[in-house]
């Protein structure tokens, strides 16, 4: 009886533990259990169809000498200006289908309109090379004109790959600094024509452009031959004329002597201070008027200078 007692109670047990072990959750083979199942570790997983591209890093330089830092733009005409870029795309390099960028002035937005004073655009940045499987190197371009305001500019770089989801884009930037231009340019010489001696000359204008991104003065002074040689003009046959002789004013129809003398030393043309161009189609124009006196001694042909200079107002 003691031994069928014991097979009872083993089938019992047995039967216990079975259901125990029936109502318990079932791990899988990655899953980590604690002691007792009272903790359990389950492992996840995903597979990410599409990542973002990354822009890793910008420089700025100008063009024409891979220079990194601030640029000096050209006087009277553009820079070629330089934003180069890596990207990343976990997807692969030729995941990437658009890279662009802005270059804008210190206080204006990427978003804002193109103006040649604060803002450009290059749409279609150009592809230089790949670094590897999943990163490119992209090269974006700006004609910078020379009336470009002077300080800090931003170049702003953004990268969009194929996935349709809009916000699959990404940015990054850099600085760079526009040096301060102060420049000028002058109509092609100063013909008085043929004069006798003893004669005046009639008004001659020369037209003075603001070259530079910078308002400016203008300075003047005259020369023979060499600076601070005295004269206006040398002669081919006899004498010379003296630079005081020749007279210059901001205004047309000034006589002679109202206008004031030319020096062999830089002097201020009083009452010319230029602004910087703003507008592409009106760039920054002032008249001079230069009027000349033969004095009695000199012959034949003559010719000087006159030094023009932009100077800070």
């Amino acid at each position: 009886m003691k031994n069928s007692h014991r097979v009872i109670a083993v089938v019992v047990f047995t039967l216990l533990v079975g259901a125990i072990f029936t109502f318990l959750p079932i791990s899988s083979a990655s899953n980590s259990v604690n002691t007792n199942y009272k903790d359990i570790t389950v492992h996840t997983s995903v597979n990410i169809t599409n990542s973002k591209p990354e822009v890793l890093g910008v420089i700025v330089y100008d063009s024409s000498n891979s220079s990194l830092g601030n640029i000096t733009i050209s006087a009277g005409g553009f820079k070629s200006v330089t934003c180069n870029a890596s990207v990343r795309d976990w997807n692969g390099y030729n995941d990437i289908v658009r890279v662009n960028a802005t270059l804008f002035f210190n206080g204006n937005k990427s978003s804002d309109s193109n103006d040649n004073n604060t803002h450009y655009t290059n749409a279609s940045c150009t592809t230089n090379s790949s670094i590897g499987t999943y990163t490119g190197s992209y090269s974006c371009v700006f004609n910078v004109m020379y009336y470009a305001n002077n300080g800090t500019w931003y170049c702003n770089v953004t990268a969009k790959d194929a996935y349709p989801n809009p916000n699959s884009s990404s940015y990054n930037f850099n600085t760079t600094v526009f040096y301060p231009v102060y420049a000028l340019n002058v109509s092609d010489g100063i013909n008085y024509g043929s004069i006798a001696v003893e004669e005046y000359s009639a008004d001659i204008g020369a037209n003075i452009t603001n070259f530079g991104n910078m308002p400016i003065n203008i300075t003047v002074e005259g020369y023979g031959v060499n600076k601070s040689d005295g004269l206006a003009m040398t002669c081919s046959m006899a004498g010379n004329i003296t630079v005081a002789n020749e007279k210059f004013s901001t205004n047309s129809g000034i006589a002679y002597a109202a206008k004031t003398s030319l020096t062999s030393s830089s002097q201020v043309v009083s009452g010319l201070t230029m602004p910087k161009q703003t507008l592409s189609t009106t760039p920054i124009v002032n008249t001079t008027y230069w009027q000349l006196y033969i004095p009695p001694n000199p012959a034949g042909n003559c010719s000087g200078y006159v030094l023009f200079s932009a100077i800070v107002p």
